[in-house]
């Protein structure tokens, strides 16, 4: 057992702990006040620069944040658990990402970290079999669930950081531990990127607890087949009138937005790879005997790569317009997500695999393996490799109690610790290149 994956095991029941109090108190995409400050207060006590709020995001770049209602109910509501009023107060808007930097003595290579830090809209299982209902750390917070292993990410992230800041000596060059908002959706990785935080990157890596990793002791190294994707809200706007007396004098969009979700379904799929295409919501009308003049719709798009999706986002667009036009309303479409296809680097995967194997902690230890989904690390990934870095997608094996964004979700959390050193182990390795 090599020093990292010893230390950490120690290390078990405060992961543990800490796991476990970000599950209590779960928080969606931009409101993650109280567990970005629990972050920035241990990353600094750590010895790490710390930087958040303006110095981490590109403001326009942010998609889908929630209105400032919201968004002032939850910062009180984290102050209210313990989050660290000056803190929130400058992460105010939603800029709730964060990045830990230290530098070492030696020259050497900057490794980078990205760990997610949201939750999802689930409302978590309240039945005795569910372990953290039958345990006391299930989410306090109503329709707001960690059914995803954020939480667990976010353990991982801050365990890797102290056990880099013990081994500060064997370390070189420079370390980044990005803790990143609003993954779900695809709303948050974009505008960090776009700050520039991984521009001067040599080795990036992200991950995931589960996926296609549900067996307990078992590392994927670099996972591939990460769609690119567009996410999309469109708002069809026409005019009411009495259905029964006067439906002439209306405009119905309605039927515009129904006609857009069969056209859009009707699009060509692409020779060159692997193309989706999904409405997920479609609510419309305001009454029965009422024309209905609102309409509102969300749908994405995915592609095997990014000029797949572009075409499939472009179609989409043009659907949406055609389909207002038809039943002449109008028709207002905005941007809700978006995230790069993933570039899998064979090799590198085979060289972490290598490191993996050496640790002697993994039953089973695989190369490369398609994911399937899409995630918006890979705007981080896709930034390093466009400059000449490495980059990649890891997943840390766990048992899980159901799928992913279910209102069961559960993982072994003996998980944490084992990520935690092969994150380590991969820092120093990858520093002193």
């Amino acid at each position: 057992m090599n020093k990292y994956f010893e230390e950490a095991l120690a290390m078990q029941p405060e992961l543990v702990a800490r796991r476990r109090d970000i599950h209590k108190h779960p928080e969606t995409g931009f409101t993650e006040f109280r567990t970005a400050s629990m972050i920035i207060k241990e990353l600094q006590a750590l010895g790490y620069e710390v930087s958040y709020g303006d110095d981490c995001v590109v403001e326009s770049e942010m998609f889908g944040v929630p209105g400032q209602a919201v968004l002032e109910n939850h910062m009180q509501r984290a102050i209210a658990e313990g989050a660290d009023p000056e803190l929130v107060a400058k992460m105010a808007g939603g800029k709730t990402g964060v990045m830990g930097v230290m530098h070492f003595a030696k020259p050497g290579k900057t490794v980078a970290f990205r760990y997610d830090m949201d939750c999802n809209d689930v409302v978590e299982c309240s039945e005795e079999h569910h372990r953290p209902f039958a345990e006391g750390f299930a989410s306090t917070h109503k329709g707001e669930m960690h059914a995803c292993g954020h939480d667990g990410h976010v353990t991982i992230g801050l365990a890797t950081a102290k056990l880099i800041a013990v081994h500060k000596d064997e370390m070189a060059g420079t370390v980044k531990i990005i803790f990143q908002p609003a993954e779900e959706g695809v709303r948050g990785a974009r505008a960090m990127a776009m700050k520039g935080l991984v521009d001067d990157v040599d080795f990036m890596f992200g991950g995931h607890l589960g996926f296609k990793a549900t067996l307990d002791n078992i590392l994927i190294c670099a996972c591939g087949g990460l769609l690119a994707t567009t996410k999309l809200d469109a708002h069809f706007t026409g005019v009411s009138a009495h259905a029964g007396a006067a439906p002439e004098e209306g405009k119905n969009a309605l039927l515009a937005a129904a006609q857009a979700a069969v056209s859009l379904h009707s699009i060509s799929r692409h020779g060159q790879g692997a193309s989706r295409i999904n409405v997920g919501v479609l609510n419309a009308g305001t009454g029965r005997n009422v024309l209905p003049n609102v309409a509102d719709m969300k749908l994405e798009t995915r592609g095997a790569n990014t000029q797949i999706n572009d075409f499939m986002s472009s179609e989409a667009n043009r659907m949406l317009k055609a389909a207002a036009d038809l039943y002449n309303v109008e028709v207002k479409i905005t941007p809700a997500g978006s995230a790069p296809a993933c570039v899998t680097e064979v090799d590198f995967g085979q060289e972490i695999a290598e490191i993996a194997k050496a640790a002697f902690e993994y039953d089973d230890v695989i190369d490369t393996m398609d994911f399937g989904g899409s995630e918006d690390c890979s705007y981080f990934m896709e930034t390093v490799q466009l400059k000449g870095g490495h980059a990649a997608y890891m997943c840390y094996g766990t048992q899980i109690a159901a799928g992913h964004h279910n209102d069961h979700f559960d993982f072994n959390e003996e998980v944490l610790w084992k990520a935690a050193a092969m994150c380590a182990t991969l820092a120093e390795v990858y520093t002193n290149k």
